[in-house]
């Protein structure tokens, strides 16, 4: 059973998304919201993310949302490190100061400011060893940087019972078709 879920997939420059408008982030978040139930459905308690702009804020709203609907449902968002907003436009550090002012739990993994790509590896490594799968966003032909949460991820599953599990981009596609279809 997942109790402990952590949530990745791209920065949102990556998809080439640098609106909040983008409908796009619309049908990532509608995926994201309903694999996100179906695990709360089976007894998960925690959705970690470690804040980074892009899938896991967009997590973190939906996880936001969705405690209405399930109250037992809790955010954790693990900093890489310290002030990891410091460089963004003001637009974005509202976007992160809201999930993480929303947040049950929020902690910095490093405890000091950016120093180096070595905390990067860190942050990746310490939220696979802390949870008990991973939900990625994510498209093989595109590897960027979700490939480094899952190198973990596939290296913890070799010798425990550590789940992976993807979202494809067909799947965003499909969210949107079927709200085309219904509409």
């Amino acid at each position: 059973m997942v109790k402990v879920l952590a949530v990745t997939g791209y920065k949102s420059h990556e998809l080439g998304i640098f609106d909040d408008k983008h409908i796009g982030i619309k049908y990532i978040k509608k995926v994201l919201e309903k694999r996100i139930i179906s695990f709360v459905e089976e007894g998960l308690e925690w959705v970690l993310i470690s804040g980074q702009l892009g899938v896991e804020l967009w997590c973190g709203e939906v996880v936001i949302n969705l405690k209405q609907q399930f109250p037992q449902l809790k955010l954790a968002v693990l900093t890489p490190f310290f002030n990891q907003e410091e460089r963004w436009n003001d637009q974005k550090k509202d976007h992160y100061r809201f999930v993480l002012q929303q947040a049950d739990y929020v902690d910095t993994i490093t405890k000091r400011d950016y120093e180096s790509p070595s905390q990067l590896k860190l942050k990746n490594q310490f939220i696979v060893e802390k949870s008990d799968a991973l939900l990625v966003v994510f498209d093989e032909d595109k590897p960027g940087s979700p490939s480094y949460y899952i190198t973990y991820a596939k290296a913890r599953n070799e010798h425990s019972n550590y789940e992976i599990y993807y979202i494809y981009p067909d799947e965003i596609e499909l969210a949107y078709r079927d709200e085309l279809e219904n509409w």
